[in-house]
């Protein structure tokens, strides 16, 4: 679930500029990965005040390793942890003791991606041909699903991790298609080197739709006063990236100068119809659907209670 983007600094932990110093109550944040588009309204709610707004001190620290954000909140060392719908599944059933409150982009950014010149123009023209991954698991999940739609199994197509080198690997022919192309990088990134590419969706081809990147809080924390106020942050600043996203991505690059190259102004254009304007709703049934799919892939054992994992804060 988690990519290097070409361009981006080749830095493995970043602390992100401090907020301007004013009273109010801290909360840390553990970003899922480099900061970069998909981090937008947390970086615009800081630019514009509106964490000051509501009273709050919001430090956003950037991971070593990305995997570790939900078990160091888990663990009490960090308030939020920005993390994948699909991966919170798996940290339930791990006995983590964290949940859903918020949602970040609210649309898969998943996909299953092939050049724009490849005679791959279905999914059934992808038997006998190789697929590039970087995370097994729940990749493999998806493909799995999507290659069942056109009668074929995985046993029909090769698996090779390329390691994050996603877009290289399509470009130099080493495979024919990739899974695990976030479709606002990627994409762009394909276009940037004049390999441009085609993306099949998995929402399109039999996989639930589910919330791309959430916000993550401990259980014992539902009655944190914090955790809405957060959120109203975060609504207002998303509603400012809607109303005014050329504003928006000036402040955006201002704050993160070395972000101000092509492929992240491209990201960021193409991730604002994704933040969910309704970051404290919860799709219920979208979570349910998305449990079943979880275990009828074999990823979880049991279905969880959506009250076990989820918090709707007041």
């Amino acid at each position: 679930m988690f990519r290097i983007f070409q361009a981006l600094p080749l830095v493995l932990s970043l602390l992100l500029p401090a907020a301007p110093a004013h009273a109010g109550d801290k909360l840390t944040v553990l970003l899922d990965w480099f900061v970069n588009p998909d981090h937008a309204p947390l970086i615009v709610a800081r630019e514009k005040g509106y964490f000051a707004e509501v009273g709050l001190d919001v430090e956003m620290i950037a991971p070593a390793d990305p995997s570790a954000p939900p078990r160091l909140v888990a663990a009490g060392q960090g308030d939020i942890a920005i993390s994948y719908q699909p991966n919170l599944y798996l940290q339930v059933a791990e006995g983590l003791p964290l949940a859903w409150f918020g949602t970040i982009v609210s649309t898969p950014l998943n996909a299953l991606v092939v050049l724009d010149d490849s005679p791959i123009n279905q999914i059934a023209d992808l038997k006998g041909k190789t697929i590039g991954f970087s995370v097994g698991g729940f990749e493999d999940a998806l493909l799995k699903m999507m290659l069942s739609e056109a009668g074929l199994d995985l046993s029909d197509i090769e698996l090779v991790n390329v390691n994050f080198a996603l877009s290289p690997s399509l470009i130099s022919g080493n495979v024919d298609a990739v899974i695990g192309a976030f479709r606002n990088f990627e994409l762009n990134q394909l276009d940037l080197e004049k390999r441009p590419g085609r993306a099949f969706y998995p929402e399109e081809h039999g996989v639930p739709a589910y919330d791309e990147l959430i916000y993550l809080t401990r259980l014992d924390m539902a009655d944190d006063t914090r955790l809405p106020r957060f959120l109203a942050a975060v609504e207002k600043a998303t509603f400012y990236l809607t109303n005014h996203p050329d504003d928006a991505l000036a402040l955006f690059l201002k704050a993160h100068p070395d972000l101000d190259n092509p492929l992240n102004r491209r990201a960021f254009r193409d991730t604002l119809p994704r933040f969910s304007k309704s970051p404290a709703a919860l799709n219920a049934s979208r979570y349910e659907r998305f449990a079943e799919f979880m275990k009828q892939q074999g990823l979880i054992d049991e279905i969880a209670p959506l009250e076990s994992y989820t918090i709707n804060v007041k």
